[in-house]
This record gives C-alpha cells, sequence and structure tokens, in this order.
C-alpha cells in the first residue's frame, strides 16, 4: 500500500488554477497532490549576448523553493549567496524541457523567463514545474497569438513530465516524498504529445536494474504522462 492509498499506476490528484496572477504575462499555479508550484512568464524584448542580431528569441527557467514549503525551513539561497547546485540543475531541467517544443525562430528577439517556485513540496516538484511552466507559457504566448505578435504559432506541441520509480521493489509512478526518499530507483521522464521522449533521468539510489525494468519504468510514467497531456488539452482548450 502506497502512503497516501493510490494504485502503483496512479497519479495524485492535479489541480491547475490558470492565470493566477495579474502581473506576469501568463502564470499558473499547479497542484500535484501536496506539491504545489506557482509558475510565471515574464517577457523581455532583448536576448543574451551570444544571441544578439540573430533575430530570435529565448527561453530559460528560475526555479525555488519557498522557505516555508518544506517540513524544516528552507534557507533562502538570496541570503546564502550562491544557488545550490540542485537549484542550478532544475532550472536547467525545466529550460531544457521547453525549448524544444519553442520555436523560437519566430518570436523575434525576446526572453522568455519562467519563474517556477514551489509554495510547498512534497516530491516531484521539478516535474510538477515543467508541467506548470508549460501552461503558463502557453497562456502567455496564446494572447500574444490573439494580438498578432507572430505571423506563425510557435508552440509546436505540448510537453509533460512525471517521476516514476521502484519502491520496495514495486514500480511506482509519480513519487511523493516519502517514497522518493526511500526508492531504490528514481526516474523523470519529459515527453511531448506526440509521445517523443526529450528528457530521461534516471538513478539507481539503492540497486541497479535491468533493462526490461528500465522498459517497465517508461510505460509506466509514459501513461502518467499521457494524463497529464489530455488534462493540460482540456484546461487550454477551455
Amino acid at each position: 500500500m502506497r502512503p497516501d492509498g493510490r494504485k502503483n499506476d496512479e497519479l495524485r490528484k492535479i489541480d491547475i488554477q490558470m492565470d493566477y496572477l495579474e502581473y506576469p504575462a501568463g502564470s499558473c499555479l499547479f497542484k500535484l497532490g501536496k506539491t504545489v508550484v506557482l509558475c510565471a512568464v515574464t517577457i523581455e524584448n532583448r536576448v543574451p549576448p551570444f544571441l544578439v542580431g540573430k533575430g530570435q528569441g529565448w527561453l530559460t527557467a528560475e526555479y525555488s523553493l519557498l522557505p516555508a514549503s518544506t517540513k524544516e525551513r528552507t534557507q533562502r539561497e538570496a541570503n546564502t549567496g550562491k544557488l545550490t547546485g540542485r537549484t542550478q540543475e532544475i532550472r536547467r531541467f525545466i529550460g531544457r524541457a521547453l525549448r524544444p517544443v519553442f520555436d523560437l525562430s519566430l518570436v523575434g528577439e525576446r526572453t522568455f523567463i519562467i519563474d517556477c517556485d514551489v509554495l510547498q513540496a512534497d516530491g516531484g516538484t521539478r516535474t510538477a514545474a515543467v508541467n506548470g511552466a508549460f501552461l503558463a507559457l502557453y497562456s502567455a504566448v496564446k494572447k500574444m497569438w490573439v494580438n498578432k505578435e507572430f505571423t506563425q504559432f510557435p508552440i509546436l506541441d505540448f510537453v509533460g513530465a512525471i517521476s516514476a520509480g521502484i519502491v520496495q521493489g514495486e514500480i511506482v509512478l509519480d513519487l511523493c516524498y516519502d517514497e522518493d526518499s526511500n526508492a531504490e530507483v528514481d526516474m523523470n521522464l519529459v515527453m511531448t504529445g506526440r509521445e517523443k521522449i526529450i528528457e530521461i533521468g534516471a538513478t539507481a539510489e539503492k540497486i541497479p536494474i535491468t533493462k526490461s525494468e528500465l522498459d517497465r519504468l517508461l510505460e509506466v510514467a509514459k501513461n502518467g504522462i499521457k494524463q497529464i497531456i489530455e488534462l493540460e488539452k482540456r484546461i487550454i482548450s477551455g
């Protein structure tokens, strides 16, 4: 039995509130069980120096755990004067997840900055951040499209992300914190609506796994992402 009573292949309850904030170009409050992430898009009419004059845009992401998001207070990284390796890695992870489906050649010399702030953490914060960031980005881009700021719609496909793992010998989908902290194997998968893989991150925390076990993990995660993307489509079309 899982800590929250779910079946092994069952996602936690997902709740999505689009355009949760007043001021960003697009925003999304994404809840995955007890994990809550607020994602917001800011658009700047400039690009990093390496892209100046090339006529294309850029997308980047930032990520942070708010102090009260965890059982024990998390220190604000601004007070330490540096980002942890985990924070830097997750920022890059979110950016890598979205850029393959965002045609930067169509948006002009603009930078899309997606801030992902974890309000409450119970495992799966990076995958929840990817899902929320995609929806916030879609919201921002859709408004720009309505205002005829693009000649072609720059988002090429949907994106979903979820975790899967092996806990006490069982393959499970969407690990909560108690499962994640005790997993023998932990994996994060990012996939498009056309079932193309953007990123796989899998680690054998305690025991090595076979290829057949990895294949089963991928299948469970893929089915979870398909459910997430169907929900994204319903939210956006609504």
